[in-house]
């Protein structure tokens, strides 16, 4: 699988790029499903936030001019024949994450058999906004944890560093680099702090940062 982890979706002309050059094709050819359910999980969102998200009203993801978009909402997945949502997910150029709460995530990803999955999925797109990004990350530190304070912040470990998510968010004071430097330290290994206008890629194992605003790489 082929990653695209961002902190805001698709925000820039850099980060559009980027993700073409992921596709292997113009994104307009491309067909993609989008998956909301970190949101359930998240206090902060809503139903009304999962249909802005879903219908583009919050850019970045779902309004980029795919050939088709469907959802995928993993928490019905148990309840169908994997015969049925397996085909629809070896069909799709990109799998399109929404953010919310990554362990809460994680979960649903094991739950409903997607993690297991993952592996045979070699030419297709994950394309991460926020806990959409952190969920492919070992650790997601234990003071973001909101689904079940106290409980494990162990997310899924595609990649072997984390992500410190919306760097200089306006707004909110407890994303600033110093507390990214502080969270890093609680976080065994490598991890990066990214604002909305940067992505990472990650591709056969090589990570690159792509980037037009300010990020840092944490944990050298």
């Amino acid at each position: 699988m082929k990653l695209l982890l961002t902190s805001g979706g698709v925000t820039n002309d850099s980060i559009r790029a980027a993700l073409t050059d992921v596709l292997g094709k113009d994104i307009e050819e491309s067909d993609a499903l989008f998956i909301p359910t970190a949101q359930w999980g998240q206090p902060a969102c809503s139903p009304q936030s999962v249909w802005r998200s879903t219908t583009g009203r919050w850019p970045g993801l779902t309004d980029l001019g795919w050939k088709s978009v469907g959802v995928l909402e993993l928490t019905a997945l148990p309840s169908i024949p994997p015969e049925r949502w397996v085909s629809w997910v070896r069909a799709a150029d990109a799998l399109l994450v929404d953010g919310g709460e990554a362990i809460f995530l994680a979960h649903w990803m094991r739950e409903s058999g997607l993690a297991e999955f993952l592996p045979d999925l070699t030419d297709t797109v994950w394309v991460g906004v926020s806990a959409g990004s952190m969920v492919m990350t070992p650790r997601i530190g234990a003071e973001v944890v909101d689904w079940e304070p106290g409980g494990t912040d162990e997310a899924l470990g595609v990649v072997d560093f984390s992500i410190f998510p919306h760097l200089d968010y306006p707004g909110w004071e407890t994303n600033t680099l110093e507390r990214a430097r502080q969270w890093a330290r609680s976080i065994p290994g490598p991890a990066y702090a990214i604002d909305e206008q940067t992505a990472i890629a990650v591709v056969d194992g090589a990570v690159t940062v792509v980037s037009e605003g300010h990020w840092e790489a944490l944990n050298p």
